[in-house]
């Protein structure tokens, strides 16, 4: 599937017809989407949304708090008494509608997130099969993926098991939908993450009520007409723009929430957790940081294992939870991959989202920008070598080059803590044990890249690493049916696959005596 914006003048094109006129939002609500509808905020309250690029405001939507969100969780539980009377067929139906409605406004929807986000436009990333993808048409492919596959999913879903316990007892389990689920999504990736959480809920029969990131509310508001243009029933899903310490607590702490799903930092997962077990003991799925290993052995065909590390780090700016930022090379390789990285890192163009030469736009905000500089001087105090960029890119906007560190040991925060911009640290290993023990020397563990050409190498560096994902040759895939997640401070729960339909129901066992 492609996207429609395949080359440099399809871009240009997109740019003078919406990006240099602004029409990419002249219709984009700015409302809370509750019941089907665009509504003020009980408080009437707004806040602003930010161009990465320079710093302006883009327009201003309405901030939910506590009190909206009762008002969509009772939406929420009107919607699921009728979204549960539906069958799965057509519930089916439904989900693959939005698919196609998705794909239609793909490059609107591509413009809204390159405007609210800061990511490319014409981003490329290189994949290790040789072909090449663009980074907004693989989120909105991904999307339009996400919802193809649990449309498909939807009336595969509600299959119990009968158990034979004895003669005259017949029993059975039922996977059940929860009722109203609680959802809240980052600004890195908008669109795709509100999907990985929408999709699977709403084929298990769920009704939805989501937090939108503060810092990129604006494609979910579009996404939401084509929610009403598809013919979801009022109050199945809701969408609010809002904060963490308000609408974000007030849906983790919710009564007739029963379960939520959360993608974002690991401080604000433990908040989660504390609030579901001070109210109801809701359910809890959580897909948090990362700070992932990309370990290089000595074998390793060089050139596809730096554009992995390349993609690793600078792919949305680096502003990616399994981001491969922590690179650790082989004792024979390591001078040649570092010279060989520092050219590449040449060679990446940052600038603006809509310029089709861009490789690398802004980071998401000020917020962000400032938090990542600060890394890089504490990198520098901490002794850390560096190899190339570090600093700001123009005055104008939230730029920054890519950055390189060597020399760098384990107990330095920038190879400990999880940056979310274009830095990478590298350190060496000698043996396949030491890789393994390094990648595994960290807090986290959503991801890893293994990069071998020996078989043995890799299905023992891919058993021994602890992570839910590990790529091998590769860096970033990702497929709608494939689960994703994390161990240790990464999370738990998992997005993707069957998986995902199983985070969002509950089983209930069922004893009926033949009489």
């Amino acid at each position: 599937m492609t996207t429609g914006i395949e080359n440099k003048t399809d871009i240009a094109e997109f740019v003078t017809l919406h990006h240099s006129s602004g029409r990419v939002f002249e219709n984009v609500p700015t409302g809370l989407f509750i019941n089907n509808e665009f509504v003020p905020s009980k408080s009437g309250k707004k806040f602003d949304t930010i161009d990465p690029n320079t710093g302006n405001v883009i327009m201003s939507v309405y901030e939910a708090d506590a009190s909206d969100v009762n008002v969509a969780v009772e939406a929420a539980k009107k919607g699921f008494e009728q979204w549960s009377k539906i069958s799965p067929r057509e519930r089916s139906d439904l989900l693959y509608k939005l698919a196609e409605l998705i794909y239609r406004d793909r490059e609107i929807l591509a413009g809204i997130e390159a405007y609210d986000n800061g990511k490319p436009y014409s981003q490329f990333v290189v994949l290790m099969d040789e072909y090449m993808i663009q980074a907004l048409g693989a989120d909105l492919n991904f999307v339009v993926e996400h919802f193809k596959y649990f449309a498909g999913a939807a009336d595969k879903l509600n299959h119990g098991r009968h158990i034979d316990i004895r003669e005259g007892v017949h029993a059975y389990t039922r996977p059940e939908p929860y009722g109203v689920v609680g959802q809240i999504v980052p600004w890195n990736f908008p669109l795709l993450m509100l999907t990985w959480k929408i999709a699977p809920a709403l084929a298990a029969g769920n009704a939805v009520v989501l937090k939108t990131s503060e810092k990129t509310p604006l494609s979910a508001l579009k996404l939401a007409q084509l929610i009403v243009e598809a013919g979801f029933p009022p109050g199945v899903v809701n969408f609010l723009s809002g904060f963490g310490p308000s609408a974000g607590d007030a849906i983790a702490r919710h009564p007739d929430i029963h379960k939520v799903s959360f993608t974002g930092s690991t401080a604000t997962g433990r908040k989660i957790l504390a609030a579901s077990a001070e109210s109801n003991l809701k359910k809890v799925s959580l897909e948090l940081g990362g700070k992932s290993p990309n370990v290089v052995f000595n074998d390793a065909k060089l050139d596809e294992a730096i554009l992995a590390c390349r993609v690793g780090y600078s792919f949305n700016q680096g502003q990616v939870c399994c981001a491969g930022t922590r690179v650790f090379v082989q004792e024979g390789i390591y001078d040649e991959f570092i010279a060989r990285l520092k050219e590449d890192a040449a060679k990446i163009k940052v600038g603006n989202s809509f310029d089709a030469d861009t490789d690398v736009g802004p980071l998401v905000d000020k917020l962000q920008f400032d938090r990542v500089l600060s890394y890089v001087e504490e990198g520098k105090k901490a002794g850390a070598h560096l190899e190339f960029g570090g600093h700001r890119i123009g005055t104008e906007g939230y730029y920054v080059s890519p950055t390189i560190f060597s020399n760098v040991h384990e107990d330095m925060k920038i190879v400990k803590e999880e940056i979310f911009g274009p830095v990478i640290v590298i350190d060496k290993f000698s043996t396949l044990e030491d890789g393994i023990a390094k990648a595994n020397n960290t807090e986290f563990g959503l991801a890893a890249s293994v990069h071998t050409t020996n078989v043995s190498t890799y299905v023992r560096a891919a058993n021994g690493i602890q992570a839910g994902t590990i790529w091998v040759n590769t860096h970033n895939q990702l497929y709608a049916g494939i689960p994703f997640g994390g161990y240790k401070l990464s999370g738990h729960g998992r997005d993707g696959g069957y998986e995902a339909l199983q985070e969002y129901t509950q089983l209930k066992s069922v004893y009926v005596a033949l009489v």
